[in-house]
């Protein structure tokens, strides 16, 4: 972190709240970093909440870098919602000097048991933070928004109950549309190859092999091995086709079509999945509901149309 932005954190942090841009605004100030988060948070918290998102569509939460207003907006707030699990690497500090004023700065993934979580496994002790790609992990996700958002504002706890209610209902009804649909992929073609490691919950929830160019993190560089080594997976599976994802250039995959196609096989690219943020607002993949929707039917259009 910048020695500048430390010193600008520390004088906010220890000026404490300035006055909110809303101070007559009665609902719950909340601040979250990606827009899965913030999605989440207006289901639940409805009319009752004002949700500030930090990323917007397109926005990778790996390389993402708090800015001075972002530091403001979160000092601000009357509760900061994050991933966890260095999805959002460079805000560690930030958060932890939040939390260590007092501030409500919650970690979505906290409270998910660790046996449920997927283990690097190049670093011991490190998760993957990709969480919602399980629909099923992503339902414990909302019961600990329901429970902050509860304690911030425990006079309309059963408002925010309801919606809760509300919407784990549509969350298995999602979950059960999605095996429904990927069950008719051919088990030969049911691997997923995308830009980066970002949907192994999604391979162990719905029985794809999932392989990514990058690691978990994009901050982590491919090399020409690694693209040499995932053409050679694609050739001998003989996989129809791989797939972009929104928020990462597509030269790592472009490289990896060439190769494959340098082998003898024609793949294509079966289009673009949101991996790490959603649609624009105004898109189907402008909710997490509808992003999952929009994966599912990209994934199962792309490799159900063999070569």
């Amino acid at each position: 972190m910048r020695p500048f932005f430390v010193l600008f954190l520390v004088f906010i942090l220890a000026l404490g709240c300035s006055a909110p841009e809303n101070a007559d605004d009665p609902r719950l100030s909340v601040v979250t970093t990606t827009s899965m988060i913030a999605d989440l948070v207006r289901e639940i918290g409805g009319e009752h909440v004002r949700v500030e998102g930090l990323m917007g569509p397109g926005v990778d939460p790996h390389l993402y870098k708090a800015s001075e207003g972002d530091v403001s907006r979160m000092t601000n707030a009357d509760v900061v919602f994050f991933n966890g699990l260095h999805l959002e690497g460079k805000m560690v500090d930030i958060f932890e000097q939040m939390g260590s004023r007092g501030m409500s700065v919650v970690g979505v993934t906290e409270f998910i048991p660790v046996d449920r979580l997927l283990e690097s496994e190049l670093f011991v002790g490190n998760y993957d933070p990709h969480v919602w790609f399980d629909v099923r992990l992503w339902k414990d996700v909302a019961r600990t928004v329901t429970e902050e958002l509860k304690r911030q504002r425990p006079e309309v706890e059963s408002y925010f109950s309801s919606n809760a209610d509300r919407y784990m209902a549509e969350l298995d009804s999602l979950d059960a549309w999605a095996r429904t649909e990927l069950a008719r992929i051919p088990r030969a073609y049911a691997a997923l190859v995308t830009s980066h490691d970002a949907f192994g919950y999604f391979g162990r929830a719905y029985d794809l092999d999932v392989r990514g160019l990058q690691g978990i993190s994009t901050a982590t560089e491919a090399g020409t091995s690694d693209v040499q080594e995932l053409a050679a997976f694609v050739s001998e599976r003989q996989i129809p086709a791989m797939f972009l994802e929104s928020s990462i250039s597509p030269r790592g995959i472009e490289a990896v079509l060439a190769a494959v196609r340098s082998r003898g096989f024609e793949v294509r690219i079966g289009g673009t999945l949101f991996g790490d943020a959603l649609g624009s607002p105004d898109s189907d993949a402008g909710t997490y509901v509808g992003m999952v929707r929009s994966n599912v039917r990209t994934i199962v259009q792309g490799l159900t149309q063999v070569n």
